[in-house]
């Protein structure tokens, strides 16, 4: 693989008017992604999702413009240069080096991905050849430096999108970029964006992935973690950073050249410095197990001072499963047997020598509240969620203002209505008089679940908003032959769960 990369100067006039006409000929073929699902089929289009290319190949024997493009741009065939020209403006594609010519035919430089925006935008995600992600047979390269290879979108860039705080915003920051697909869809809402990344070759993918797509170009800068952007400060930090626990730092885009799991820690840890008062920093990572700590207070311990905090660990590998993963990821499982013996034997051995015994990955996602008591969440859901989660995060902190600000008087005096698609589940024996527990099932979001009593049950479905907490409460337990007082008395933990996991909203009284 050529290590060449196309241009695409914003700054230029015939560069951006060459880049507007391929992008025209790419969306005049449909070739985006409601394009390729109907030209491939969902089996192949999946397959290919896995970088598996043979059912692609199938599907693209014709000679369409679509197919032209699915064989330059995703299969990494060379065609004919009467072919290329019947789908691109091929004279200004060689002049700004998207192909290269080899005789009668052209072939891509660049891997070229068509990627839907959240509101239906046709994008388009660049990233070298050889290296979108996915499939269980690592990352090619194509004989490029490995060390500086630049990925296309994969699961985790993705999660990312989905969770992230969709607001508008002032500034928005980007750390450790890439191929530039959280900054593109910053650009949508924020009125300025900066793209940082280690590698240099990553920045200019990220310019050609957002002049591609049309957004506006990016502030871009060079640069490990916060060192780029200097004491500037942000209303939104994003960053899929290079999380991988691993001996050493080969890869740039997955190894970030600290031991353990530190570049997390101090990503978050620096994080509050650069934001703005009431800014998010949303961001994925991995986290170490430790033999004699708890992970929760492992993470806890990072969180910085005058920040909220929920993180969510969404998988747990042990040291086994995650060394098999990023050693197939790096391709070291066709080294042969003597080398890839040795080169487990050094993950091992670096586990080992930090006691690490499994190695955890979730989101992890910071507001800068101020609060002299932050609010910090720590759990497990390795359950379905549903996507985007932009809302629903806004929502979690949300509601800790809320527990934080209320005390149990204000409590019982407050209305609340139960959330929209809340089912109840009553589980026990068939015949049984009454059920064993009562389970409160979310059907959005993040599609939670929580046992609850007789009491907690009766509360939540007539919460309509129309009575105080303590009213409802007095009334079941007259119902129920309870004494009002106790039942006031030990409800109001109850509820605050509730209200944290989204079961309940508060709503303003009538008057």
């Amino acid at each position: 693989m050529s290590t060449h990369l196309p241009t695409a100067d914003a700054q230029d006039p015939d560069s951006s008017a060459r880049t507007e006409r391929l992008r025209q000929a790419l969306l005049t073929a449909a070739f985006t992604a409601d394009g390729l699902l109907d030209l491939l089929g969902a089996p192949a289009y999946a397959a290919l999702a896995r970088s598996e290319t043979v059912p692609a190949l199938r599907a693209t024997r014709g000679d369409s413009p679509l197919e032209t493009l699915v064989r330059l741009f995703l299969l990494q065939r060379p065609v004919t240069e009467g072919r290329a020209r019947a789908a691109l403006p091929v004279a200004d594609c060689l002049a700004d080096g998207w192909l290269v010519q080899d005789g009668d035919e052209v072939r891509a430089t660049v891997d070229v991905r068509p990627y839907g925006g959240p509101e239906g935008q046709d994008w388009w995600i660049v990233s070298d050849l050889g290296c979108a992600v996915g499939g269980a047979s690592g990352i090619r390269g194509d004989g490029a430096d490995r060390s500086q290879l630049v990925l296309g979108v994969g699961g985790a860039s993705t999660t990312l999108a989905g969770i992230t705080v969709r607001r508008p915003v002032a500034k928005a920051l980007d750390l450790g970029t890439g191929s530039g697909i959280q900054a593109l869809h910053a650009a949508q809402h924020a009125t300025r964006v900066t793209a940082t990344d280690l590698n240099p070759r990553a920045l200019r993918t990220a310019a050609l992935t957002l002049a591609l797509s049309g957004a506006r170009p990016a502030d871009l800068r060079e640069g490990s973690l916060f060192e780029p952007v200097g004491d500037e400060t942000y209303d939104l930090i994003v960053s899929n950073p290079p999380f991988v626990i691993s001996p050493g730092a080969r890869l740039t885009y997955r190894d970030g050249g600290m031991g353990g799991d530190d570049l997390c820690r101090t990503l978050v840890q620096q994080s509050a410095a650069h934001l703005s008062d009431g800014g998010y920093c949303q961001l994925l990572a991995n986290w170490q197990h430790v033999a004699g700590e708890e992970w929760q207070e492992r993470l806890r311990s990072w969180v910085p001072r005058g920040c909220d905090a929920w993180i969510v660990q969404r998988e747990v590998q042990d040291i086994t499963q995650y060394a098999e993963l990023w050693l197939r990821d790096a391709g070291d499982h066709r080294a042969g047997d003597e080398v890839y013996a040795e080169r487990y034997d050094a993950w091992l051995d670096e586990f080992e020598a930090r006691g690490t015994k499994a190695v955890g990955f979730g989101w992890i996602t910071l507001r800068k509240s101020g609060s002299d008591s932050p609010a910090v969440t720590v759990e497990e859901w390795p359950h379905p969620v549903e996507q985007p989660l932009g809302e629903s995060v806004v929502g979690h902190f949300d509601r800790q203002d809320y527990l934080r600000a209320t005390d149990d008087a204000a409590l019982l005096a407050a209305h609340f209505r139960l959330a929209d698609e809340v089912l109840q589940e009553q589980v026990g024996l068939p015949g049984a008089e009454d059920p064993e527990h009562v389970v409160l099932r979310q059907n959005r979001g993040m599609r939670r679940a929580t046992k609850v009593d007789t009491v907690g049950a009766g509360f939540a479905g007539v919460c309509d908003g129309s009575l105080p907490a303590g009213r409802i409460l007095d009334a079941i337990a007259q119902l129920v032959g309870e004494d009002a007082v106790l039942l006031r008395d030990r409800t109001p933990s109850s509820i605050r769960t509730l209200i944290e996991q989204g079961f309940l909203e508060p709503v303003a009284s009538e008057g």
